[in-house]
């Protein structure tokens, strides 16, 4: 298979993407949850998990509050419902939700769901979905990799067995030093893959966040609330919502998120 670099995220979410992260555990999305659960003052409402795949947080997050999963990719919804037939769930793309705004008092983007986009703008455009969606006083927890870290210690080449299959890893950082790219080869039916994330340090992602009407509380540095260093593996940014929104359209506003020209007093976002 062929991957698009613009369109990677919406053939690379498959059973292939499943068993190469068949690793990443049920503790380890227990353990974010209870710090979300543990940072995050809720008084009740809607938790939004976008870029929820196959829902492994899912069930650790509903106990704080009703949690609605989201997703592009079919095939990864599909293990979600396996996994729990009750849960509601929406296929969508994160930069048009398909919900009122303010009806969730929680959005969270966890295990690297942001920075798909090649344009900064369509990046911006999803904060400001998320912000759109998010009520007055609710939150935001985005769950990113560590950018400079990434920069530090990629791994060029990796070949490793995951379970009974043989997967191939090309990883780069692009020549304007912007994006981390993963070229993924699956040895045993020869399908390839593009994985490729925009490499937002703490710094860029608190002022996108904001000038989308977002005031950043905290940002750790891992999934047990660790204080962020350059060494930390995660930023985990906590924020708060705070300003109402206006006409003001997401396309006006994911301009100016990308542009830096500083936070609207009242505008219309989307995540």
């Amino acid at each position: 298979m062929s991957a698009s670099p613009d369109r990677w995220f919406s053939e690379w979410f498959n059973e292939d993407y499943h068993t190469l992260y068949a690793h990443r555990s049920s503790e380890e999305a227990r353990v974010v949850a209870d710090l979300i659960a543990d940072r995050v003052p809720l008084r009740g409402g809607l938790t939004l998990d976008l870029g929820c795949g196959a829902g492994r947080h899912l069930p650790y997050l509903s106990r704080q509050q009703p949690t609605v999963g989201l997703d592009l990719s079919p095939w990864l919804l599909g293990v979600a419902r396996e996994r729990q037939s009750q849960a509601a769930l929406t296929r969508a793309d994160m930069r048009s939700l398909p919900f009122r705004d303010g009806a969730f008092t929680l959005v969270v983007s966890l295990f690297t769901s942001f920075g798909y986009f090649r344009d900064d703008a369509e990046n911006a455009h999803v904060l400001a979905e998320v912000a759109r969606v998010t009520e007055p006083g609710g939150w935001f927890v985005l769950d990113f990799l560590n950018a400079g870290r990434t920069r530090r210690t990629l791994i060029p080449f990796e070949r490793t067995r995951v379970g009974a299959h043989w997967v191939q890893q090309v990883r780069r950082i692009t020549d304007d030093g912007r994006y981390v790219a993963k070229t993924i080869t699956m040895e045993a039916n020869g399908r390839e893959f593009l994985e490729r994330v925009r490499l937002f340090e703490p710094d860029e992602l608190t002022a996108m966040l904001s000038n989308a009407g977002y005031d950043v509380r905290n940002v750790y540095g891992d999934y047990r609330g660790g204080v962020w260093t350059p060494a930390s593996p995660r930023a985990v940014v906590i924020a708060r919502r705070e300003t109402a929104m206006s006409a003001m359209t997401s396309r006006t506003l994911a301009h100016r998120v990308a542009s830096g020209r500083g936070r609207p007093d009242a505008a219309r976002t989307a995540a």
